[in-house]
């Protein structure tokens, strides 16, 4: 991909498209059918969520990842066409359905949800793809479960951000080898005791400094604590924030997060940028209804700037 002088952002994940049924009752039990009072077809969370939300804020990005002749990868490729994603397709022609599809079922105190995982082998021709064309790339998003890819990345400069979800299996001795290879890990709170097997994010950020120079942990509603040279500091939340729902919510702050390592801001100054954008999907339905624009965001980002003194 040919980027602006600072490079681009790149990021390899499966698609997710979600079904969101909004305004349930209740969950209906076997056999029973309840009516939604709303539904909506939307992009999920993960990498793409992440990078189209980057690439709303005026970031180049490339996206690798999987699409077939379904609607499913239909609608995706849509919607990253309309939000000017660079998109390499690692699987044109396939007639599987290579994306993951999940129904949320929104009700008054929770979401659940039922979820088909796309099946598609990875081969050695798609890894041949991914190295080619993250090449020059400034910040790559790291692939948990294809980490050899990214090596020859870290010789060459460039920055590695390592954002997963909650496992079971999330211990130290087994994350050895991300822990190592990555440049900063962005974990929520929970994700940050559980690998570290400490009951505190304050111990748990103190753990991952032995593997990081800069410590995120993402408090929630309570924002974010970050730890740099030894000292820590948590960036509040952003004041007022309309609760609506909190999917997605892990992956805007990622995208927040990246914008602030692309442009050099400071470490706390990046950390408010993952605030700005984590508060901003929360406040809709979904992954992706809500977001900014870059002048937009540069105009919450200067209002709320000297939280991070």
């Amino acid at each position: 991909m040919d980027g602006n002088k600072n490079g681009f952002v790149a990021g390899c994940q499966k698609v997710n498209v979600d079904l969101v049924y909004e305004g349930l009752p209740r969950i209906p039990g076997e056999g029973h059918e309840v009516y939604a009072r709303d539904f909506s077809v939307q992009m999920g969370g993960g990498y793409p969520g992440t990078l189209c939300n980057l690439s709303r804020l005026g970031v180049p990005v490339c996206l690798m990842t999987m699409l077939g002749t379904d609607m499913f990868s239909a609608f995706a490729e849509d919607y990253f066409r309309k939000n000017h994603m660079e998109v390499l397709n690692l699987t044109p022609g396939t007639d599987r359905i290579p994306v993951n599809i999940s129904s949320v079922l929104l009700t008054p105190g929770d979401r659940t949800f039922v979820s088909y995982g796309g099946q598609q082998a990875w081969t050695e021709e798609m890894s041949r793809k991914v190295r080619e064309h993250t090449e020059g790339a400034r910040i790559c998003l790291l692939d948990a479960e294809h980490p050899e890819l990214y090596r020859p990345l870290k010789e060459q400069g460039t920055i590695l951000v390592l954002d997963t979800g909650w496992s079971d299996d999330m211990f130290l001795e087994s994350w050895e080898e991300l822990l190592t290879l990555a440049d900063y890990y962005t974990p929520n709170q929970k994700e940050a005791m559980k690998l570290t097997g400490t009951d505190t994010p304050e111990k748990a950020a103190e753990v991952l400094s032995k593997y990081f120079d800069r410590v995120v942990v993402k408090l929630d509603a309570a924002g974010c604590l970050l730890m740099e040279e030894g000292r820590m500091q948590v960036v509040p939340a952003i004041p007022d924030t309309v609760f609506r729902d909190a999917t997605g919510a892990g992956d805007a702050f990622l995208a927040g997060f990246l914008y602030g390592l692309y442009h050099g801001y400071s470490f706390a100054e990046t950390v408010l940028c993952g605030n700005i954008m984590g508060a901003r999907c929360v406040s809709g339905i979904g992954c992706l209804t809500n977001g900014y624009s870059e002048p937009e965001f540069l105009a919450i980002f200067d209002r709320y700037r000297e939280m991070t003194y």
